[in-house]
């Protein structure tokens, strides 16, 4: 059984504090089942853009572990903001979470799924 999506998003946002990160929810999204985007911020002034992995990235033996894919790589902010508005145009129950991942990798936090 996956957990809600207002428990992961609270979960996640804890754990990035709790490790010297910083974290937002930019946008609050359905409670129980609501897509969860991820934008992660680099010092360089670029930023990545992760959101649910495709079904087909998702292993049988943990169907319920949320999965993500890198949608946009080291773009710019209005890059991303533009996604984000069509995402948010075709499902408004969204979720869009800003972390600034602390002592640990990004990797480390969330489950990202490696393109076929």
């Amino acid at each position: 059984m996956r957990v809600t999506s207002d428990l992961w998003v609270s979960a996640l946002t804890r754990r990035v504090f709790g490790e010297g990160g910083f974290a937002a929810v930019v946008r609050r999204g359905a409670t129980e089942a609501g897509a969860i985007f991820i934008v992660t911020r680099s010092r360089f002034g670029t930023s990545t853009l992760l959101g649910p992995a495709p079904q087909s990235a998702y292993d049988s033996d943990r169907p319920d572990e949320r999965q993500f894919g890198i949608l946009i790589q080291e773009g710019d902010a209005t890059e991303i903001e533009t996604r984000l508005a069509k995402e948010a145009r075709f499902d408004s129950d969204i979720w869009i979470v800003e972390i600034e991942p602390g002592e640990t990798p990004l990797e480390e936090l969330v489950t990202v799924a490696k393109p076929d």
